[in-house]
């Protein structure tokens, strides 16, 4: 049975179970063949078998990211189509794989941006943990951590808790005082007391432990 039989729409099926099965099936074999079907698939005309594929390849990349790290610029290319689901969901690809690939991704980011900011709240996580990972490498640390700042000044208040707990790895005597000025001023924003509460941790854990 070739891999497009084994998807969730090929199937009769509306869930994703299938596809998920056949991410596990795909890491176990190391399959690359299976893998380079997949990605062929992103650039077909069906809708339900690009979506299948997508969701297979993240799959994969959550639990083998380097069967799925050869192909960061069919994946970067793809940020341009206007099929949400493939478009978050290339997003998500990427977020598995910027280890692999930091200079190609730095490069990009200007679009990546640029599709979170227009994009879906699962696009928009997917973007800040890209900024995440490249935060950790020392080339492209700087301007990640810039571009993290002004992604917390502009973050749903649902979301915002979540990023600036990302962030706390990367908070240091020279950027401290930024980071908290921007999350007390976003607190107003946040109606959610238990979220509120998640920033103000936060902010007395920074305050606290960097001196």
């Amino acid at each position: 049975m070739s891999v497009i039989e084994k998807l969730s729409s090929s199937l009769n099926r509306m869930d994703q179970v299938p596809n998920q099965e056949l991410a596990k099936l795909i890491c176990i074999n190391k399959d690359t063949e299976a893998v380079k079907e997949l990605v062929i698939l992103l650039n077909g005309k069906s809708k339900r078998l690009q979506g299948d594929a997508i969701k297979t390849l993240y799959e994969i990349g959550e639990q083998n990211p380097a069967l799925i790290s050869p192909y960061i610029n069919e994946f970067i290319a793809l940020l341009d189509s206007k099929n949400n689901r493939l478009q978050w969901g290339t997003m998500t690809a990427i977020d598995r794989i910027t280890p692999f690939h930091a200079k190609t991704v730095y490069d990009s980011l200007s679009k990546i941006l640029q599709i979170s900011d227009e994009g879906s709240v699962i696009t928009k996580d997917h973007a800040i943990n890209i900024l995440i990972h490249l935060c950790d490498v020392k080339e492209y640390a700087t301007d990640a951590f810039v571009l993290l700042l002004d992604q917390l000044k502009v973050a749903f208040p649902n979301q915002l808790p979540k990023y600036a707990e990302q962030a706390i790895p990367f908070i240091t005597k020279e950027n401290k005082a930024q980071f908290l000025n921007i999350l007390s001023a976003r607190l107003a924003d946040v109606e959610t007391e238990t979220k509120r509460v998640r920033i103000e941790k936060v902010i007395q854990k920074i305050d606290k432990k960097i001196k």
